[in-house]
């Protein structure tokens, strides 16, 4: 449930907010900036769900542009000695530690990155893109196929682009018939799939 959003009962008012059942992880907290006018005790609300700055249990109507097992581009607000914290659509900034920086980030600049639950249960990201996305076929798609995509990153030999937001291909540089950006989202489809396995993209249909 951590790091996705739920649709939750509430079952008790109090002065800062509201308490949800959040079933085997018990009751959660809305705080009371987060709570919809109107809402009364048995309502459901759909929530996000993530661990507070004290890794409590939290709730938020706030939406996040990516949920756990989703990627996103998001940009840096801010870097410490740690790591980076990116603006991932709610009021806690997104942790990525140095360790999950494919290039070292900036603030000001923007990145897709993988949202995902470390060892401790904490949320973070990372834009280390192949650790949690598969880059090969298995089976899963056809040649010709269409697909969404999200350009990931620049490569010597073109774009990296994530595919249905599980797999990444490539979109070789004679392919692209304009610039593309890492964060942009467009159609493709699925120009050949390699001896090895690896996708490559076209943008256009044959």
């Amino acid at each position: 449930m951590i790091g996705s959003t739920a649709t939750l009962e509430i079952i008790k008012e109090v002065d800062f907010g509201l308490y949800l059942d959040g079933g085997e992880w018990g009751e959660i907290l809305l705080p009371k900036r987060y709570v919809p006018e109107g809402c009364t005790i048995g309502d459901w609300l759909e929530v996000f769900i993530y661990l507070d700055s004290e890794d409590i249990i939290i709730a938020t109507t706030e939406v996040p542009f990516a949920e756990v097992g989703q990627c996103a581009y998001m940009e840096v607000v801010d870097v410490n000695d740690y790591g980076a914290f990116l603006n991932w659509g709610l009021s806690k900034d997104l942790f990525v530690p140095f360790k999950e920086q494919r290039v070292p980030m900036e603030r000001g600049r923007s990145y897709v990155v993988a949202v995902f639950e470390d060892n401790s249960g904490r949320i973070c990201g990372s834009s280390k893109l192949d650790f949690f996305l598969s880059e090969l076929c298995e089976g899963h798609f056809k040649k010709e196929q269409a697909v969404d995509l999200l350009i990931a990153t620049r490569s010597p030999l073109g774009y990296k682009a994530i595919i249905d937001g599980t797999h990444l291909g490539l979109i070789h540089g004679s392919d692209a018939l304009v610039p593309l950006r890492p964060g942009q989202r467009m159609k493709g489809y699925i120009k050949t799939i390699r001896p090895d396995d690896a996708l490559d993209l076209m943008l256009q249909p044959k």
